[in-house]
């Protein structure tokens, strides 16, 4: 999916670029007008889709999850050991399913440990995917470069198609790696060079601000580091925070715990979105990309101290991981207390 969200999103700056040609009267419509074609073929598209399995089978309509399960599996057999694995994991089996009721006040009021830490992570997630600024640099990539130096509509809008294939071309790379790396891995490694890219580019536009002559190579910097960081967000947090978030819930809890997780990333995309320019304007360019790497560097702290590997896990398993992380988690600060109360006691 996300490999052809970005690729809709080069197509608009490609089509952007080609339509900033025409009159302006013309050229703004055109580029509205279009985006409405792929959407006539997604909801076209949609109508064709079959319900999810795991849906149907939560709402009591085994023999339509079994005609789903059927269309998708190699044998009637497989259909219904499949079937089998959504009706345990929903709780039918041993008459825990109840319809969602009490859902939310296993996931807010009176939740487990093991299900707190799951909400904890799945809102985190998506909370420091995008308030570590990807809209900032994705929506407003024209002012930056202008900002950088490039001066011209006609060049500003050629460095945003790059920035387009960029992220297209490391979503790529991405659905190579998300299952033989693992998801922690490359979540930590490529999260670190978004900090990495966001604090380079900050120092970088800090000093084209501050400097009365053209300096090329600070030009050049800012540019490759807003490549940078598109190429590394769209390998790591991009996609990684829907995978992720959407295999860690148990399934009697995964329709209300997705909902909060894309409730709290749209809301943080907008008030990024909306506040950027005044932030900006405010601070300067420059500083307000220091508070995004500052984010970014929190965020990396929050899935290193929080987030299991998931890969390759059933959802049981996944669950069991988050009680076991959470156990650890806790021996090892235990342990810590104690090896500092012994030194303390020592000295």
């Amino acid at each position: 999916m996300k490999v052809f969200v970005n690729g809709g999103i080069l197509l608009g700056y490609i089509s952007n670029y080609c339509f900033s040609k025409l009159p302006l009267h013309l050229g703004w419509r055109m580029m509205l007008g279009v985006g409405a074609v792929p959407s006539v073929i997604l909801a076209v598209g949609v109508l064709a889709m079959p319900e999810s399995p795991r849906w149907l089978v939560m709402r009591g309509r085994l023999g339509e999850a079994t005609k789903v399960l059927n269309k998708f599996s190699d044998s009637p057999q497989e259909a219904q050991l499949r079937l089998a694995d959504i009706k345990a994991a929903a709780g039918i089996l041993t008459n825990q399913n109840n319809g969602g009721e009490g859902v939310w006040k296993e996931l807010i009021l009176y939740p487990t440990p093991t299900v707190r830490h799951i909400l904890i992570s799945a809102l985190g997630i998506h909370f420091f995917q995008q308030a570590s600024g990807k809209d900032a640099v994705v929506l407003y990539s024209p002012k930056i470069f202008k900002k950088a130096g490039l001066e011209s509509d006609a060049e500003q809008l050629l460095a945003t198609v790059a920035v387009g294939f960029a992220k297209t071309v490391f979503i790529l790379v991405a659905t190579f790696l998300l299952d033989r790396v693992g998801r922690r891995p490359l979540l930590l490694t490529y999260v670190g060079g978004m900090v990495l890219s966001l604090l380079t580019l900050a120092v970088s536009l800090t000093i084209i601000d501050r400097s009365r002559a053209v300096m090329k190579w600070a030009i050049g910097l800012s540019i490759a580091m807003v490549l940078s960081y598109v190429s590394t967000f769209s390998v790591g947090a991009g996609p990684i925070t829907w995978v992720y978030s959407s295999e860690i819930f148990p399934l009697r809890l995964r329709a209300q715990g997705a909902a909060m997780g894309v409730v709290v990333n749209r809301v943080t995309r907008g008030v990024i979105s909306m506040t950027f320019l005044s932030l900006s304007d405010k601070i300067t360019i420059g500083r307000a990309f220091f508070i995004f790497g500052g984010i970014a560097m929190c965020g990396w702290i929050f899935f290193f101290t929080m987030l299991p590997e998931t890969q390759g896990k059933t959802l049981e398993e996944t669950e069991g991981s988050f009680g076991k992380f959470l156990a650890w988690s806790k021996s090892k600060g235990n342990k810590d207390s104690e090896n500092n109360a012994e030194i303390q006691l020592a000295n």
